[in-house]
């Protein structure tokens, strides 16, 4: 199948079942005959790893630095002459990205209390390059994503907690409503099995291929 290149961000809360729908996703595109590249962030950089660390409590580091860092990984994610998204999209190449900016924004606005207006200007140089053609929130009530984390023995990263998690997508939606006009957002039930949710997001993305 011929089609022009998309970038497509998978987002939701943890638990909300991003990075398997995002793999079933490049599943079905991949056997359509579209070629796809998987992503997520933080990256596999140096500084992705810095980022790993500082979520895991090996290195201690202000909340603020820690958005920051997040805005230059992606960047260099965008840019760099290696493996770089912006290439990859100019070549033809679909991207599916576990993550964008959207994260930054909720997760960031929780844990520093900072205005989304100010994540948002953090995070400019990325969304002037290459904001997605659409972004996929899987919205997941924040009791049963606590449910699928504790199911996985997940080490939660900050000290996740069902409360917390309220907090953060409550600040998604807050990101949604001040950029609806610039952005372009799939809102999809995930409280439900893999396969339902998997033909809920078809169904919002076919018409892009």
């Amino acid at each position: 199948m011929e089609t022009q290149a998309k970038f497509i961000a998978f987002e939701g809360i943890d638990g909300s079942g991003k990075t398997t729908q995002a793999g079933r996703l490049i599943s079905r595109l991949r056997g359509l005959g579209v070629r796809c590249h998987a992503t997520k962030e933080p990256t596999d950089s140096p500084i992705g790893s810095l980022i790993r660390q500082m979520l895991t409590g090996r290195i201690k580091a202000d909340e603020r630095v820690l958005a920051n860092l997040f805005a230059a990984d992606r960047a260099d994610h965008l840019l760099n002459e290696t493996d770089g998204l912006c290439r990859k999209v100019q070549d033809g190449v679909t991207v599916i990205t576990d993550r964008y900016y959207f994260s930054s924004y909720a997760y960031h606005a929780v844990n520093t209390g900072m205005d989304i207006d100010w994540l948002v200007c953090v995070n400019a140089v990325s969304s002037d390059i290459l904001r997605p053609d659409v972004t996929v929130f899987l919205d997941t009530a924040p009791e049963l994503a606590m449910r699928r984390l504790e199911a996985r023995a997940a080490a939660f990263e900050l000290f996740e907690s069902g409360e917390r998690l309220k907090s953060v997508r409550g600040k998604y939606f807050e990101a949604f409503e001040m950029l609806r006009d610039v952005e372009n957002i799939a809102v999809i039930d995930a409280n439900a099995d893999e396969d339902t949710v998997a033909g809920r997001v078809w169904e919002q993305l076919a018409k892009y291929f």
